[in-house]
């Protein structure tokens, strides 16, 4: 049975685990609301279930040091000045990470043309493994958004980057298995806007439609 972990001591993120590729519950997704400090009440804060207009709280999203594909040192600051939709994932993910990614694509193909579409950026929970070239690699598919961005770094640094975003990931040990492990995270597509303050989140079950009718709200 799959279970979401209280709060962690000292941090403010969620680990959802069971087996494989966990995504977020709605359980867990409350839990990430009591952990920020979210106010049900607030015109700002809401519930799994709340309209995509109330799922802004201040104290998601903030200071990212990552490399891109090209190794070249990146802030949060290189992204500011359009909207960009966050996601932590692996290369090595057999599903989730993928099916999240093609969402994204799917529900930017389906905002009207007067819209400008975010960029995407995926930052990998799983440095080990995902080196800049095989995050250039990863990227490169053509069901994923055009311009995706991918950023990796020291496990350090994407430590802090997904403390930032109250999000979760630990690695779990596969002995039977040729990769050797897989990755436990959760499973959020974060609106980041122009200067990178959270404007709504998307959880794994969000549809394309449902995301573009949302970031169409947010970005008209």
């Amino acid at each position: 049975m799959r279970q979401c972990a209280p709060c962690a001591k000292g941090r403010s993120y969620i680990i959802c685990s069971g087996m494989i590729s966990r995504v977020l519950t709605t359980s867990c997704l409350a839990l990430i609301v009591a952990c920020s400090g979210g106010d049900e009440t607030s015109p700002t804060a809401g519930g799994a279930s709340a309209s995509c207009s109330t799922r802004a709280y201040a104290d998601i999203g903030g200071p990212i040091s990552l490399i891109d594909t090209s190794g070249k040192p990146v802030t949060e600051a290189d992204f500011e000045g359009r909207p960009s939709l966050v996601y932590f994932g692996f290369t090595y993910c057999p599903d989730v990470c993928p099916a999240s990614l093609v969402v994204i694509d799917q529900a930017l193909e389906k905002l009207p043309e007067s819209i400008e579409p975010p960029r995407t950026i995926l930052i990998s929970i799983d440095p080990e493994r995902d080196t800049p070239d095989a995050m250039a690699d990863y990227i490169s598919v053509d069901a994923f958004p055009e311009d995706i961005v991918g950023l990796t770094g020291s496990l350090e640094d994407v430590k802090a980057a997904a403390d930032t975003f109250k999000t979760g990931f630990q690695k779990v040990e596969i002995p039977d298995s040729a990769a050797g492990y897989t990755m436990d995270h959760t499973s959020i597509v974060y609106l980041m806007d122009e200067d990178w303050s959270l404007k709504t989140f998307f959880t794994h079950d969000t549809t394309s439609t449902q995301m573009a009718d949302c970031l169409a709200e947010h970005l008209s």
